[in-house]
């Protein structure tokens, strides 16, 4: 299936079926991040179960440190 991933087409693999998926894809499983798919916000609580579709928009923002 083809997203839309901060503004870049890709495509995931079949495995990758819900935003837990995708952020494990892109290694960020264990960082703080927001997620926004089809412009709602979704909360950690739901990234299990917050299925992706072909022709999804997500956005993934995640927080670097430095100064």
């Amino acid at each position: 299936m083809f997203i839309i991933v901060n503004g870049k087409q890709i495509e995931l693999p079949e495995t990758v079926q819900t935003v837990q998926g995708l952020l494990a894809h892109y290694n960020l499983e264990n960082r703080i991040v927001v997620v926004e798919v089809n412009q709602e916000i979704i909360t950690k609580e739901n990234y299990e179960t917050t299925s992706l579709s072909h022709g999804d928009v997500v956005e993934i923002v995640h927080f670097v440190g430095g100064g």
